[in-house]
């Protein structure tokens, strides 16, 4: 019987490693990683530009009234991205977010007008009876879950509205708010001409909320609370106890709020009642889900965004532009609030994942662009 031999099978030369990837990589792929510096350096260096943009601004960038807009609406694109830790990254809904907000906004204007603390002690207890009060109602609140949760904290809200309206010892002000004695404060804190200081201070709170935001999704922690979001009975499974990872989320997202709360109060220059009432948690719901939630950059997109019209809009209703038009066009114009819930419909609909899906959305439409053919030699 003849014996038949095998040729040894020969294996493909390994494939060359493509090139693809880097070319679609681009410029743009290689400066990404340094855009959030980029736009902090940027933001720095805005208060010593004079640039003036007509319509969108009332004065030049560096002038006191654009930078206290911009300021404001530095200090609630961090108050959004910390709404976002508890919302969009846990899948807690709050209602009562806005208490922690005010316990920053009153807890530093008692403490620097009725005892007479400087800034930075009153600041410093302020932050720490935050945090403490959210670690304490989390831990009455998180006995529940879902709409029984978010009834309970809008619950503790109201008490503390209640309280500051009743105005229990002259401390709150009641329905008049609370002005802040500047003469607690440093003086490179007071005056129109030092609102500069205000706004680098508005700043530094949103990069300091992006940081501690980010870090905390990229750790473990931060999974387990993607994982919660996702699937709780699966955490559960795992022998880890969902209360306590929740718990922590809820008393960090609380202590970033009383600290841009302590902000606020700087900028504003005391307290008033409207900052106690479930609008402002709604509003920070609707900062976060114009944004997209659960994303690094859409939560602070959508605050900073959501407050510029809200601030914006109010001038333009009230401008010589939509008065001169029929009424049935300045009637809803003049109403900020109309305008800014079209906006929001019409982001929903056409970007339900937010603002930060907007790259997403428009790859596709990019790639079937024509590109121009390239010359070859």
């Amino acid at each position: 019987m003849t014996e038949v031999k095998s040729s040894p099978v020969v294996a493909p030369p390994p494939a060359a490693p493509s090139v693809e990837p880097e070319r679609r990589r681009g410029w743009f792929g290689l400066v990404r990683p340094w855009l959030p510096l980029v736009a902090l350096a940027v933001f720095a260096i805005l208060p010593y530009s004079t640039v003036s943009l007509p319509g969108l601004f009332d004065g030049p960038l560096n002038s006191p009234g654009t930078l206290q807009l911009l300021a404001i609406c530095l200090v609630f694109g961090g108050l959004a991205a910390g709404y976002d830790l508890l919302f969009g990254r846990t899948g807690m809904l709050s209602f009562g977010h806005a208490l922690y907000f005010a316990a920053g906004v009153y807890g530093t204007d008692i403490l620097v007008t009725k005892d007479g603390l400087p800034l930075w002690q009153a600041a410093l207890l302020t932050l720490a009876g935050g945090a403490i009060l959210a670690a304490l109602l989390g831990a009455i609140a998180l006995r529940t879950a879902g709409i029984a949760f978010a009834m309970v904290t809008l619950a503790f809200a109201q008490v503390g509205a209640t309280l500051v309206a009743l105005d229990s010892g002259g401390l709150t002000g009641g329905e008049e708010g609370l002005p802040l004695d500047v003469s607690g404060l440093p003086d490179s804190l007071v005056g129109v001409a030092n609102t500069v200081n205000l706004y680098w201070l508005a700043l530094a709170y949103l990069a300091l909320v992006v940081f501690v935001v980010a870090r905390v999704a990229a750790s473990p922690t931060g999974r387990v609370l993607a994982g919660l979001r996702d699937d709780e009975r699966r955490i559960g499974v795992l022998g880890l106890d969902p209360y306590r990872f929740k718990l922590v989320a809820f008393t960090l997202s609380g202590s970033l709020a009383t600290a841009g709360g302590v902000i606020y109060c700087l900028l504003v220059g005391g307290a008033s009642p409207h900052i106690t009432s479930s609008e402002l948690t709604l509003s920070l719901l609707v900062m976060v889900v114009l944004g997209g939630p659960g994303t690094r950059w859409g939560p602070v997109i959508g605050g900073f965004l959501y407050m510029y019209l809200d601030h914006r809009l109010t001038d333009f209703g009230s401008s010589s532009a939509v008065d001169s038009l029929p009424t049935v066009l300045s009637a809803p114009l003049s109403q900020p609030l109309f305008v800014l819930g079209t906006v929001f419909i019409l982001a929903v609909y056409f970007f339900p994942g937010g603002l930060a899906s907007l790259k997403t959305r428009l790859t596709p439409l990019l790639r079937l662009t024509p590109r121009p053919a390239r010359s070859g030699r």
